[in-house]
């Protein structure tokens, strides 16, 4: 029998656009036993960035963009590898990612991601990026305030417990209270970070003439502070990057 009559996925394809969103499986026990700083670390942020220039780059998968914040990463994609197999390009993605931060971090134990293929025609690009923006900064807000109750003596969980449904206008004075304005954390907390490809001039050197010349190349952009999707300035740079 040929098995492959059997992998009855292996053909189901998508045409793009479309985006392919990572996410760290366990992550929190990769947390621990790095002993990430709380609530965010910088050095597993700068990790997460090389993650998604490397997708750009070198990964030969060529998505247009990324946008990353936590462990999460969304990759758009305007023309599809392996001929837009779904099933192809959710495990290579997944596993490119998964090596790239584990060379990265430096870990002894496996990691992983998990991926699913999102089509993002038309206006949803914007749309869907504007609501993992919201994520961002709920993720960001819920990790300050549960790293606050955690270090004054509850249990994660009891945390946890302690901050369901509150709603965020509470949690903002909950820090406040405590010295720490969440309006007022970095960038990349608060808004993630969007990484795109685009044109730069480098300096160069002609050995004939002996004369410094510039040359277009491409480069990877990396705002110090993204824009907030839901503004003009935001909106019109998805649209820049996506033709949409």
């Amino acid at each position: 029998m040929d098995t492959k009559e059997r992998e009855i996925f292996s053909t189901l394809t998508i045409f793009p656009p479309v985006f392919v969103r990572l996410d760290g499986r366990a992550f929190h026990r990769l947390a621990r036993a790095l002993r990430l700083k709380r609530p965010f670390d910088p050095a597993f942020s700068a990790s997460m960035r090389a993650v998604c220039r490397y997708l750009l780059t070198e990964s030969g998968l060529s998505p247009a963009f990324a946008y990353t914040f936590s462990d999460e990463i969304s990759l758009y994609f305007n023309a599809l590898p392996f001929s837009g197999r779904v099933e192809k390009l959710d495990s290579v993605t997944a596993a490119v990612a998964a090596s790239k931060l584990t060379l990265e971090l430096g870990c002894t134990e496996p990691l992983a991601f998990d991926a699913r293929t999102i089509p993002a025609a038309g206006e949803f690009v914007v749309e869907y990026l504007k609501s993992r923006q919201n994520e961002a900064w709920r993720n960001h807000i819920n990790a300050y305030c549960q790293n606050a109750l955690i270090e004054e003596g509850m249990s994660p969980r009891e945390a946890a417990a302690a901050l369901r449904g509150m709603r965020s206008e509470k949690m903002h004075e909950m820090m406040f209270e405590r010295g720490v304005n969440l309006a007022a954390t970095p960038a990349w907390q608060r808004r993630g970070t969007l990484l795109y490809r685009d044109e730069c001039l480098k300096e160069g050197y002609n050995p004939l003439t002996g004369e410094a010349v510039q040359a277009v190349r491409t480069c990877i952009r990396e705002p110090e502070e993204t824009p907030l999707f839901s503004t003009p300035e935001g909106e019109a740079l998805i649209r820049s990057l996506t033709g949409a």
